[in-house]
């Protein structure tokens, strides 16, 4: 339980967000397997977050204030999304519930600790308030609520406003640097984007819910320039990985795979909204590549579990 960091919400969110991927693309024992593997992580995250709160209070304080706590905000976002998929109906609607509850403890102290040249997971307060309005609008559209958009809708624009005070604050260092997660800076664009598409769908005045149809356009356009953006981010990224290779296992590393694995389920859903199907292949290609790059993780955090085990039992 002391390996398991604020940092390891990153892998319940990167998996959850996987599930939503292969459920879009028809891979639906793919999408079941993930969403168990990433509800299992979910709980272990809690209990963790649980036994820190009361055996180590000083611990969990120190943890909340780190814009990494927010992970506990967007990790049970990505379930309520996932379950709303499902139309586990209540289970979604408590996991969101939670996660509204969470967000404003965890946010203000963050924000309020802020610094000058932060690492990449200060983007996470964006991240974070755009995986409520996710999780907001698709339980919206499943339960035919208009309140739930309008909800989303504050969250949306909130968690942009965010992101530009988190781009304030972050070191640009760390794109050549960064141990993974400054990838968040541009998967917080791309859930941003993932947010306005789930928003335009609620929108469109020929689909089932047709809420406020006047906003159908401008957010079909906001949602456009925020996926540029973060394909811009991604190209940036994955140039500098290639000219400052980073190899080597780190935890933060799942916080690569998140902003990956949301561009590319952004993509799928943009391709509908928007009617743009070269959107729905690029969706499908990324969507793999973060697929791969799930399992090379995986494969590294079962090594470095390994050798904490060999380090800490050295007699076995």
């Amino acid at each position: 339980m002391k390996a398991l960091t604020p940092a390891a919400g990153t892998a319940v969110m990167a998996t959850g967000i996987l599930s939503v991927g292969l459920d879009l693309t028809g891979y639906t024992a793919l999408s079941a397997i993930a969403l168990v593997l990433a509800c299992a992580l979910w709980a272990a995250f809690a209990v963790t977050f649980a036994v820190r709160l009361v055996c180590s209070t000083e611990q969990w304080r120190r943890d909340a204030v780190t814009p990494a706590a927010l992970t506990g905000v967007a990790s049970t976002c990505v379930l309520s999304t996932c379950l709303s998929l499902e139309k586990w109906r209540v289970a979604a609607a408590v996991a969101l519930a939670l996660s509204a509850a969470l967000w404003p403890v965890l946010l203000v102290p963050v924000v309020h600790g802020w610094g000058r040249r932060l690492p990449g997971v200060v983007f996470l307060v964006c991240a974070a308030t755009q995986s409520l309005a996710v999780g907001a609008s698709t339980l919206a559209v499943l339960e035919g609520s208009r309140w739930l958009c309008w909800a989303s809708l504050v969250f949306f624009g909130l968690g942009v406003a965010l992101y530009g005070l988190a781009l304030a604050h972050f070191d640009r260092r760390e794109v050549r640097t960064g141990a993974g997660d400054h990838w968040v800076a541009g998967g917080a664009l791309s859930i941003s984007a993932l947010a306005g598409a789930k928003l335009t769908d609620a929108s469109d005045p020929r689909g089932p819910l047709g809420w406020v149809p006047v906003l159908h356009g401008p957010l079909c356009t906001v949602t456009l320039v925020l996926l540029v953006g973060s394909l811009a981010w991604l190209l940036v990224l994955a140039y500098a990985e290639t000219r400052w290779p980073r190899a080597r296992y780190d935890i933060r590393r799942w916080a690569t795979v998140f902003p990956l694995a949301t561009t590319a389920v952004a993509c799928l859903v943009i391709a509908v909204t928007a009617g743009l199907p070269a959107a729905e292949t690029l969706g499908r290609v990324l969507l793999w590549i973060a697929v791969t790059l799930w399992l090379l993780t995986a494969v590294g955090a079962a090594r470095e579990g390994r050798r904490r085990s060999a380090g800490q039992s050295p007699d076995r």
